[in-house]
């Protein structure tokens, strides 16, 4: 049995929203949303997601908007937290202006979890055209992938789309 928590604290599992299927294992809390880790690539280098931006076994909430939509920006800036500037089509700057508050994990330590769809990347899913995981038990969209080789290796959970339970013995 599993106990609801409206906001999450200590030992958590997330689970659907929706059908109450586990998204998670068990994750301790940290404080922030570290910095992306730093990977220095070489030519020998095959492309592959940069190490996890939240180490395994954690969750941080994140603070900034993230995801989509896109908006022009009226200062150059940092699109979303831990990643550079993207730009339009006209040149002109943008940010997200997507939800705050999502659940940042590490994406080996997600479970029934489906890419639906991904935004152009090169080699993996970016997270510019918004949510592309669904809840594999009941296909309800619930997170945003990034796994591309130049971007931030980290899985956001929509905290509008997914609950904090805390894990009993069963």
């Amino acid at each position: 049995m599993e106990q609801r928590t409206d906001r999450p604290q200590g030992v958590v599992v997330f689970v659907c929203a929706t059908c109450g299927v586990r998204l998670t294992g068990p994750l301790m809390p940290l404080p922030a949303v570290p910095e992306a880790p730093y990977h220095a690539w070489s030519e020998a280098d095959e492309p592959r997601p940069l190490p996890a931006t939240v180490p395994s076994g954690h969750y941080a909430i994140e603070t900034e908007p993230y995801g989509a939509p896109l908006v022009v920006a009226e200062v150059p800036g940092p699109v979303m937290p831990r990643l550079g500037t993207y730009r339009n089509a006209a040149g002109q700057p943008l940010v997200s202006r997507g939800p705050r508050g999502n659940i940042v994990v590490d994406p080996d330590d997600a479970r029934g979890l489906e890419l639906q769809h991904a935004a152009p990347a090169c080699c993996g899913a970016a997270p510019d055209g918004g949510m592309n995981q669904v809840c594999g038990s009941c296909g309800t969209l619930v997170a945003t992938l990034s796994s591309d080789c130049a971007m931030p290796y980290e899985l956001h959970l929509s905290a509008a789309h997914v609950r904090a339970v805390r894990p009993t013995r069963r």
